[in-house]
């Protein structure tokens, strides 16, 4: 590494922990926080902006050319939101659909799970990859090839003749989702970046990942039950083509420049670790923590992820700098939303579970009573987090979302397998709860996520977002699940008039109790990285080119 990246590298990690940078609109020679001066750093950041990958900058409202320009910038928007849609879409409606299929198919109770594992495998394992190759191709180019690609994969598991096609397919639906994803969140962060615009479009994002899991279950149960298991993967195909035909009318961007070739070796051992911990987490269901095929993938996985991290730390053009993950805030921001899936992942799977086998209810029904968790998420990221965006620090939505849900979670924890009361009681609360404190967490943690990154390490940054809720969810349904089997198994009835399904709920609620656990130890463990002044953005970081003035 040259001594112009250590610098740099110095300055980033300094500024990560809460250092006020430079004041957009202010050029020249700027002063950090100690009264130091900041010609240097002024500088730097001036010629990287003229080097940025990102979109035409829009400064303001200007005449007709200027106004058509940000107007292109809006149709980012919806095409980055229905691909994420899809991408968090089908983490849960394979779920509702997977009986059908295995009947349909052929499959073993044994093998039915990679059609679930295939899919978070090859995302989780390839998103760093798909962060880097976003940055050197172009955001918007890796998103088209990302959205056509999903949705062949898509076509060809709908028409899938036996299990061994279905599950090339969901690993074809993961290759491209780990381009997608972080291309999507790049372009994004790139085209909006005034407070109350960046505001409003981080809030339809998180909107739409927020109920993305919900809706997933709820058209899963609809298609499943009405039409066939088949089109819960062709559903994407329209949807993936519509948001295809946006994809021309969003600003231009060009790839990153990239000094020297990638870094084959982070790439490889990333992949490979994160996709040994996910199948660990994966194989914990039905072998049990404490086997020893699970043990030994666990650590070769974290082996795996730790030379990654070694190599990273001394490579000179690293996969993943470790500046990016020095940042305090950022830091915080991926801890919560890494903890909050844990929690919501399993407690999804759970509610699925009880709605269908303790209160009786239909794959459609059971769907259906979700939609009041879908639509609280909607409200706390769209007229919560939306709108009080830049308005109050990232911390003043984080934490009391995740107070919100942790609350959910303890509200649930007095479920019994007696049904009579336990929608209105017990049920409605807890998914109203949870659903706003997903809501007013995902906005933020996505902003901060990207904020006051290099233009280059943009791709990169927003591939570290996406795989903490890959690694959240996979570990938080393979972790519940587990403690639920357990709790089953271990629940002794006090009484004789005990209901057949009280060992179940008994279950679902000692993990929902582990879950409550999990979000107070977020709120702990994230306070202390959120709570730190986050530095301004530059013109760098805007898209807005600075021009020094003459001395």
């Amino acid at each position: 590494m040259d001594a112009r990246d250590t610098r740099e590298d110095a300055l980033d990690t300094r500024e990560g922990f809460g250092e006020d940078r430079a004041t957009p609109g202010k050029p020249g020679a700027t002063r950090d926080p100690r009264g130091g001066p900041g010609g240097d750093r002024a500088t730097r950041e001036d010629r990287e902006a003229l080097e940025r990958p990102g979109p035409e900058p829009v400064t303001g409202a200007g005449g007709p050319a200027e106004r058509a320009a940000a107007r292109r910038h809006w149709w980012t928007l919806p095409a980055v939101s229905a691909a994420q849609l899809l991408v968090v879409l089908d983490g849960t409606i394979v779920n509702i659909a997977l009986p059908a299929a295995q009947d349909a198919l052929g499959m073993s109770d044994a093998s039915r799970q990679w059609a679930i594992t295939a899919y978070a495998l090859a995302f989780g394992g390839l998103l760093l990859i798909g962060g880097r190759v976003s940055s050197a191709l172009g955001h918007r180019r890796t998103f088209l090839i990302g959205l056509l690609g999903f949705a062949a994969a898509s076509a060809l598991g709908g028409a899938a003749v036996n299990s061994g096609m279905l599950f090339c397919a969901r690993a074809l639906q993961g290759v491209f989702a780990a381009g997608l994803a972080p291309a999507g969140l790049s372009l994004l962060t790139t085209a909006f970046t005034g407070p109350r615009e960046r505001g409003r479009a981080f809030g339809v994002f998180a909107a739409v990942g927020a109920a993305g899991s919900a809706v997933g279950l709820i058209a899963g149960g609809l298609l499943t039950q009405y039409v066939s298991w088949r089109w819960c993967l062709y559903v994407n195909v329209p949807v993936a083509l519509l948001a295809a035909l946006g994809t021309p009318l969003m600003p231009r961007d060009r790839p990153a420049r990239q000094d020297g070739r990638l870094d084959v070796t982070g790439a490889l051992l990333s992949a490979a670790g994160f996709a040994t911990v996910v199948y660990a987490f994966a194989e914990a269901e039905p072998h049990g923590w404490g086997s020893t095929r699970v043990l030994a993938w666990l650590a070769g996985g974290v082996l795996l992820l730790a030379a990654f991290v070694a190599v990273e730390v001394r490579a000179a053009r690293p996969l993943l700098p470790m500046r990016i993950l020095l940042h305090r805030a950022r830091a915080g921001a991926l801890v919560a939303i890494t903890l909050l899936f844990v929690a919501m992942f399993g407690f999804y799977l759970f509610m699925s579970y009880y709605t269908q086998t303790v209160l009786g209810y239909s794959p459609v029904q059971a769907g259906l009573t979700l939609i009041v968790n879908a639509l609280a998420a909607l409200v706390g990221s769209l007229l919560i987090a939306g709108k009080l965006h830049g308005r109050v620090p990232p911390a003043a939505l984080i934490l009391p979302g995740l107070l919100a849900a942790a609350l959910g979670m303890f509200v649930l924890t007095r479920l019994t397998a007696d049904s009579t009361h336990v929608l209105p009681l017990y049920l409605t609360p807890a998914l109203v709860l949870t659903g706003l404190g997903l809501g007013c967490v995902m906005p933020p943690t996505a902003g901060l996520a990207t904020s006051g990154v290099r233009p280059h390490d943009i791709g990169v940054a927003s591939a570290v977002y996406h795989s903490s809720q890959q690694l959240g969810a996979a570990l938080g349904v393979a972790l519940l699940n587990t403690v639920a089997a357990g709790a089953a198994a271990s629940y002794r009835p006090s009484g004789h008039g005990a209901l057949p399904d009280a060992a179940t709920v008994h279950g679902y609620t000692t993990a929902l109790t582990v879950a409550f656990g999990i979000l107070v130890a977020a709120v702990c463990l994230a306070a202390p990285l959120l709570m730190t002044r986050t530095p301004r953005p530059t013109g760098a970081e805007t898209g807005e080119r600075r021009v020094p003035e003459a001395r």
